[in-house]
């Protein structure tokens, strides 16, 4: 009979996202499939040894100078990794210390899948040919109608990047099922919120696009705080229990001379800021121009 060591790597090895677990001394001592073929490293090249300097080419992997493994946590980083074979890979990374029963550091875990293509609209994640992926597909194409229009000397518009802060505690501790209620729950509720004409959908599984009409950012700012106002008045009761719901924002407004792709990483960036300083937040990105629309 396997024992539970072996149970484990097999499980590991079955993992689409990479994997690697690194000792006291960042030493590799466990390297799965999925890392070997984004990376281009076999695990037998690499356990027991340090990887290749080339492998490690952002300062945010562990064992480098500067390392700041805490800030990975969660929705992790995008760094840029070097394959075997010399191309550059960019890729999503997530760090796990590992302690013992006293605290002492006795590892690391390394979490990585390659990011989107750089012409991919960045969104949430969501399981191929479900209703998140047809709303993303929806919000999309009206986002590319807006950019058009707005290129044309239309109307200005903003997105706002929306994700409840308690979604991912909530489908682990309860279930599935418990935290697409409560998504819908909270969509219902901001949907009171809305202007007329701007539109609202899913943007991955625990995340809302908001297309809005907003002319400047200050006042597409000001209109994300009413939207995260109700967000929080949304009663949500599980088991009898009443869930306390926030939301954490990145407001973006749209420039003429950006693509969809720069406009949306504007918002995702703004909005992890808001989730990783504790959420319950919004957070407007920078504009390139300091003019504002006419």
């Amino acid at each position: 009979m396997a024992d539970r060591a072996e149970i484990l790597e097999v499980a590991l090895d079955g993992i689409p996202e990479g994997i690697a677990l690194l000792g006291s001394e960042f030493q590799i001592l466990f390297w799965n499939r999925a890392a070997a073929a984004i990376t281009g490293y076999a695990s037998a090249e690499l356990i027991s040894r340090q990887a290749p300097e080339s492998l490690w080419m952002s300062c945010a992997w562990p064992g480098n100078e500067g390392a700041d493994i805490g800030a990975q946590a969660g929705r992790g980083i995008k760094v840029h990794i070097q394959h075997k074979l010399g191309h550059d890979v960019p890729a999503i990374v997530r760090t796990l210390m590992l302690r013992d029963e006293f605290g002492g550091r006795v590892g690391t875990a390394i979490i990585f899948h390659p990011a989107e293509s750089p012409d991919a609209l960045p969104h949430g994640e969501c399981e191929a040919g479900s209703s998140v992926e047809a709303s993303q597909v929806e919000l999309e194409e009206r986002l590319g109608a807006m950019l058009e229009n707005l290129v044309q000397g239309g109307e200005s518009f903003g997105v706002l990047w929306i994700t409840v802060d308690q979604a991912h505690e909530l489908r682990r501790t309860h279930g599935a099922g418990a935290c697409e209620a409560m998504l819908k729950k909270v969509e219902q509720t901001m949907a009171n919120g809305l202007r007329p004409a701007e539109e609202m959908g899913r943007w991955g599984d625990d995340e809302f696009l908001v297309l809005s009409h907003e002319r400047t950012p200050e006042m597409l700012a000001a209109h994300a705080q009413v939207l995260a106002g109700l967000a929080r008045t949304a009663d949500f009761r599980w088991w009898g229990d009443r869930v306390t719901l926030t939301v954490s924002i990145g407001a973006a407004q749209a420039e003429q001379d950006e693509s969809l792709v720069e406009l949306l990483e504007k918002a995702k960036a703004a909005m992890l800021i808001s989730f990783d300083a504790g959420g319950n937040q919004i957070m407007s990105a920078p504009r390139r121009h300091a003019c504002s629309p006419s």
